[in-house]
């Protein structure tokens, strides 16, 4: 249970960061309505289709187990996406979930197809058990790209995600140019495996080897609660929170 000291803490660290974005032109709002998420992705231009782990036709998020983000720039366009939900994996691991499909559909008898597969050979995914984060689906505009946004939406997904959950595990699964480009780093991620997810889902036409991503439950924790104490927080001069409905 995280104790007032880290709550203060989280939702400083919070407001720093979405200060951060409004001063790159970027208003955030967090959502958790995932139908309303997939209408805003669908609208949005030259945002790829979103994976059936964040769709409510396919794997329904319940209340409390997820929630996303959008932001908007000074003509309320769209630049920034990125959605987050929890695991329960008390009784499995990473790479079961993703091997059973039940990563990316609630009913994989159900909905996937008889040819869909997924393997998961990174090491660290089985040892991945408990209350576990998953990260996805950032999409960010190409005029803000390279700016540190990136940077600043990994960390709210971080700060919200310890403080609804205090996972064991937040991580994501991302193309090998992204590990070769050292963008993860920009992201605060302090692990990655080769072969976290080698995935077919036809009805979907993805085919994807991604790599893994990771943060322990303490690493988290250190980067959200210790960051904040220590005065590293990335948007410089007074903190004014921005509020949204």
């Amino acid at each position: 249970m995280m104790n007032v000291a880290d709550l203060l803490d989280v939702l400083h660290f919070i407001r720093s960061y979405d200060a951060a974005a409004a001063q790159k032109g970027i208003r955030l709002s967090l959502g958790a309505d995932f139908h309303e998420y997939i209408s805003i992705t669908q609208a949005t231009p030259t945002k790829g289709p979103t994976y059936p782990n964040f769709r409510p036709d396919r794997s329904p998020i319940r209340s409390g187990e997820g929630f996303w983000m959008a932001g908007v720039d000074k003509n309320n366009q769209v630049a920034v996406l990125q959605a987050v939900r929890l695991y329960d994996l008390s009784r499995s691991n990473f790479a079961e979930h993703l091997e059973s499909l039940k990563a990316f559909y609630a009913d994989p008898a159900k909905h996937a197809h008889r040819q869909d597969v997924c393997s998961c050979v990174a090491p660290s995914a089985r040892t991945m058990s408990g209350k576990v984060a998953y990260h996805g689906d950032g999409w960010v505009r190409q005029d803000y790209r390279g700016k540190g946004v990136s940077r600043i939406m990994a960390a709210i997904a971080f700060g919200v995600s310890f403080a609804m959950w205090a996972p064991d595990f937040i991580c994501g699964l991302v193309a090998r140019w992204i590990i070769d480009k050292g963008v993860i780093s920009q992201y605060g991620y302090l692990h990655h495996e080769r072969g976290g997810s080698i995935l077919r889902l036809v009805e979907e036409e993805i085919i994807d080897d991604d790599w893994l991503i990771w943060l322990t439950g303490d690493e988290l924790r250190s980067r959200v609660v210790r960051e904040q104490k220590a005065g590293l927080l990335l948007a410089s001069g007074p903190s004014s929170a921005h509020r949204h409905p």
